[in-house]
C-alpha cells in the first residue's frame, strides 16, 4: 500500500453499500409461471411501467407491488427493472424455476443502486439447499456484475429480487442469467506484517466476547484462509525481514493457512511513490543488481521451504507502477526492469516450481494505467503467473471502474487476477497521536459509513466483484493489515520508534482490541 504519509487525497464519488440483508415476509404459493429456464432476464418483453413482467411475479406483503416495475434504460437492451417508491417500501420480484436438472447454478445480474436501503439483494432460495445471496453494492452510474451460486437438489429454484427500502431509495437489476456452474473466492486472506513487532510492544487481541486469544487463530477461526506478509532487506527495526517472515510463516502454516511473501526489495516500505534500493545495494550496477534480486529472492524462500513453510504465492514487487529499485529499475527502462522481474521470477521458481508468481500494481480502478503496464510487461518478456491490484474506495476510483480494470487485466492477459490490497475503516477518530489516512467523512467512499457495518458491506462489495470476473479467473482479497492496533513503538517508520499509526482505524480489531464484525467477511463464498 501506498506508505503511510498525509497526502491531499481526491475523492471519487461512490455509493453506499447495503446493511445486511432482511428476509421479505414469507411470500405467496409458487407462480404459474414456472419454467425449466429463466424467462425475460433482460426485462426487454413489456416495455415500460410493467409492475409484473413476463416470467415474473411481484410480491409485497404491504401491498406496494407497483414499487417494483419495468422502464427505460437496460444495462444492455432498452429496459431493465427498477424498485423504486416515493414512500417506505418492501418488494420482491421473483421467477419460479421446475423440472431443472440437480446440480450446481450459477445466477449472474448486472445491477446498480442508490444506496440507503435496510436491504437490497438477489437470492436464490427454495433450492433444496440453503439459500444464497449477494448484496447489491452501491453504484449509481456504472453497471455493476455481481454473481451468486447455489446447489439445487430438488430440481426446483426461485430467482429472487429484494427490497426493503425507505422512500426515495432504488436499485437497478438487468440481464439475469442462470446457468450451470459455481462461484466463490479461494483466497479469504489478510497482510498480518505488522503483528509480530504489535505483539513484541505489548500489543493484544481478542475475540468478540473479550476473552485475549492468538491472533492468527482469531483470523483464521474467522474464516481467513491465506496471509500475506512483506519482507523487507535490512530494515531498521529488524522487523519483516528473513529471520521474521520465518517465525511468522511457522505460525501461519500451523494455523492452516497459505503463504504470500511480498518482496518490496527496499529497507523501508516500497509504493508507487518511491521505490528505494536496499542500503546494501546501494551503488551496485544493473548487472549486480539482477543478481541481489535473484540472491535476496532465492534465500527467503529457500528458508522458508527448508523449514517446511514453502510459499504458496510471491509477489515479486510491491505496487510497482513505477518499476522497482529506481533509478535502474524505473518504467523508463523497461528492458531493465524486465530483467529484474524475471531475476525474481527465476528465483522463485527455482525453490519452488509450483510457487505462483504475482505482479502487484496500485490504483485498481486505473484501466490505462493498467494496461499500459501489463502491455510493456509482455511485450518485454516478463514472466508472472497473477495480477494483484491495490483497491482502495477512496483513492482508487469508482467500483465499475474497479471491475473493468480486473476483467480487462484477466482476459487481455489470460492470467489469474486478486485483490493484493484493500480496506476501509470502522471509525475515523484516532486511538493515537497521529492522524489517520482516512479521518473526515468527506474522504469515505459516499455511503458507507465508517462502522463495522460499512466495513464488512465494503469487503462483501469487494469480494463480490472479484468473485465476479469471468471464467473463474477472479481468486481472492487480502485485506491490507488486519492487526495494525495502535501500540505504542509500532508506528508506520521502521526509523522512528516514536512514530504513531495512522491506519488502526482500517484494522479488523477495535480499539478495545477486540475482533470485529467485520471480519465476518472472511466467511464469503
Amino acid at each position: 500500500m501506498f506508505h503511510p504519509r498525509r497526502t491531499i487525497r481526491t475523492l471519487r464519488t461512490l455509493l453506499l453499500p447495503l446493511a445486511a440483508a432482511l428476509a421479505l415476509t414469507t411470500m405467496p404459493a409458487q407462480s404459474a409461471h414456472a419454467a425449466s429456464t429463466l424467462t425475460n432476464g433482460g426485462f426487454e418483453s413489456d416495455g415500460t411501467g410493467t409492475a409484473t413482467p413476463a416470467g415474473w411475479s411481484t410480491y409485497s406483503a404491504s401491498g406496494q407491488n407497483a414499487a417494483s416495475f419495468t422502464e427505460s434504460g437496460g444495462h444492455s437492451g432498452s429496459y431493465r427493472l427498477t424498485h423504486w417508491s416515493s414512500s417506505a417500501y418492501k418488494v420482491e420480484t421473483y421467477q419460479y424455476l421446475s423440472g431443472l436438472t440437480n446440480g450446481s447454478y450459477k445466477l449472474t445480474a448486472w445491477v446498480r443502486s442508490g444506496g440507503g436501503q435496510k436491504s437490497a439483494y438477489i437470492a436464490l432460495k427454495n433450492c433444496g439447499s440453503a439459500e444464497q445471496r449477494t448484496d447489491l453494492p452501491v453504484s449509481s452510474s456504472g453497471w455493476i456484475r455481481i454473481v451468486t451460486s447455489v446447489a439445487v437438489t430438488n430440481n426446483q429454484c426461485t430467482i429472487s429480487v429484494n427490497s426493503d427500502a425507505g422512500a426515495g431509495n432504488w436499485i437497478n437489476v438487468d440481464d439475469l442469467t442462470f446457468t450451470s456452474g459455481s462461484t466463490g473466492l479461494a483466497i479469504k486472506g489478510s497482510d498480518i506484517s505488522s503483528l509480530p513487532k504489535s505483539e513484541a510492544k505489548g500489543g493484544v487481541y481478542k475475540n468478540s466476547s473479550g476473552t485475549t486469544g492468538d491472533a492468527v487463530t482469531l483470523l483464521k477461526n474467522a474464516g481467513m484462509n491465506y496471509a500475506r506478509l512483506k519482507v523487507w532487506v535490512n530494515p531498521a527495526d529488524g522487523y519483516n525481514n528473513k529471520a521474521r517472515v520465518l517465525a511468522m510463516a511457522k505460525r501461519v502454516k500451523a494455523a492452516g493457512m497459505k503463504l504470500l511473501v511480498d518482496f518490496h526489495y527496499s529497507d523501508f516500505w516500497a509504493d508507487p511513490g518511491r521505490q528505494d534500493k536496499p542500503a546494501a545495494w546501494a551503488g551496485h550496477s544493473y548487472s549486480q543488481l539482477k543478481t541481489d534480486v535473484y540472491n535476496h529472492t532465492y534465500d527467503v524462500l529457500s528458508a522458508l521451504k527448508a523449514q517446511g513453510t514453502t510459499a504458496d504465492m510471491v509477489q515479486v514487487g510491491n505496487e510497482i507502477n513505477g518499476g522497482m529499485l529506481w533509478t535502474e529499475g524505473s518504467t523508463n527502462n523497461w528492458s531493465q526492469l524486465a530483467g529484474l522481474l524475471n531475476s525474481g521470477y527465476d528465483a522463485v521458481k527455482a525453490v519452488n516450481s509450483g510457487t505462483t508468481v504475482a505482479l502487484h500494481l496500485a490504483k485498481g480502478g486505473d484501466l490505462s494505467g493498467t494496461r499500459w503496464w501489463f502491455d510493456n510487461a509482455v511485450s518485454n518478456g516478463v514472466r508472472f503467473d497473477a495480477i494483484g491490484l491495490s483497491y482502495y474506495g477512496y483513492w482508487h476510483g469508482p467500483l465499475s471502474d474497479f471491475q473493468t480494470t480486473l476483467d480487462d487485466a484477466a482476459s487481455r492477459y489470460g492470467k489469474p487476477v486478486f485483490v493484493a490490497e484493500t480496506a476501509y475503516p470502522f471509525r475515523l477518530d484516532s486511538d493515537d497521536s497521529l492522524t489517520n489516512q482516512i479521518d473526515t467523512t468527506g474522504e469515505l467512499v459516499s455511503g458507507y459509513p465508517a462502522s463495522a457495518a460499512g466495513q464488512l458491506a465494503w469487503m462483501n462489495t469487494v469480494a463480490g466483484i472479484v468473485e465476479a470476473v469471468p471464467n473463474g479467473r477472479g481468486l481472492g482479497v487480502f485485506y491490507w493489515e488486519a492487526t495494525w492496533t495502535a501500540v505504542t513503538g509500532n508506528g508506520w517508520d521502521p526509523t522512528d520508534a516514536s512514530s504513531g499509526n495512522g491506519w488502526e482505524n482500517q484494522a479488523l480489531f477495535g480499539y478495545d482490541d477486540r475482533a470485529l464484525s467485520s471480519m465476518s467477511w472472511f466467511s464469503h463464498r
